[in-house]
C-alpha cells in the first residue's frame, strides 16, 4: 500500500501536478465532447443534486457546480496571489503593474482585429469570442513550469491572464447581453463598498467577510 500511496502523495505535493491534472482533464473533456460518448458526457454534466434542505432550493448540476463553486474558489485563490504580487511582490510598482495591463489590452485587440480581417464580412458580431484567455489552462501551464520559471515572469503572465479574462467577461456582458440588470449591479457595488468599509475599519473577522463574499 505504501508503494502506491507514497508516489501519489509526492505527485500531489508538487506544484506542477495541478498543471498536469488540468491539461489531462481538458484533453479528456475535448475527446469526450467530440466522440461517440458525447451524449453520455453532456448528460453526466447535466446530472442534478441538491445542497442543504429542500426549502433553500439550492439545486445544482455537475456543470453548474464546476462553474459557480469550483471556479469561484479558483478565482479566489488566483486573486489572493495577484493581491500579494501587487502589494509586496513583483507587481508592487506602478510600472510593473502597468505592463501586464497594456499587454492584456494588446492581447485582446489583436485577436479581434485578426477575426474581423478574416471573418468580418461574414459574421462581424463574433469578434469578441477570440479575445478571451482560458485562465485555468494558463495557470496550469505556469504550474507545469514550476519553480524553473522566473518569478517576475510568472507574476506577469498570471496578471496578464487575469486581466485578459476580466476584459473578455466585460466585453461579453456589455456587447452580447440582452440587457443590464441595474438592481443587481447596484447590489454588487454596495457589497464591494461594504467589504472595503469593514477593511478600512480594521475588521479581520471571517464572520464579517464570508457572508459578504458569498452574496457577491
Amino acid at each position: 500500500m505504501k508503494r502506491v500511496i507514497a508516489p501519489l502523495r509526492d505527485f500531489l505535493h508538487r506544484e506542477s501536478s495541478s498543471g498536469t491534472l488540468i491539461l489531462i482533464a481538458s484533453a479528456l473533456g475535448l475527446l469526450a465532447a467530440n466522440s461517440g460518448i458525447a451524449d453520455n458526457y453532456f448528460a453526466f454534466l447535466d446530472l442534478k443534486f441538491q445542497i442543504g434542505p429542500s426549502s433553500l432550493e439550492l439545486e445544482f448540476t455537475i456543470l453548474k457546480s464546476i462553474n459557480y463553486l469550483l471556479m469561484t474558489l479558483f478565482f479566489f485563490v488566483v486573486g489572493l496571489e495577484i493581491k500579494r504580487e501587487l502589494t509586496s511582490g513583483h507587481l508592487a510598482s506602478f510600472k510593473a503593474a502597468a505592463a501586464p495591463l497594456f499587454a492584456a489590452i494588446g492581447g485582446m485587440s489583436l485577436p479581434a482585429i485578426i477575426y474581423l480581417a478574416i471573418a468580418g464580412g461574414v459574421e462581424p458580431n463574433g469578434w469578441a469570442v477570440p479575445v478571451a484567455t482560458d485562465i485555468a489552462l494558463a495557470v496550469g501551464l505556469l504550474a507545469l513550469v514550476g519553480s524553473s520559471a522566473i518569478a517576475s515572469l510568472r507574476s506577469f503572465l498570471l496578471a496578464l491572464a487575469v486581466i485578459d479574462d476580466i476584459g473578455a467577461i466585460l466585453i461579453i456582458a456589455l456587447v452580447y447581453s440582452t440587457g443590464v440588470n441595474l438592481s443587481w449591479g447596484l447590489a454588487g457595488l454596495l457589497t464591494i463598498f461594504a467589504i472595503l468599509g469593514f477593511r478600512k475599519l480594521g475588521s479581520q473577522s471571517a464572520l464579517v467577510y464570508l457572508p459578504l463574499a458569498l452574496s457577491l
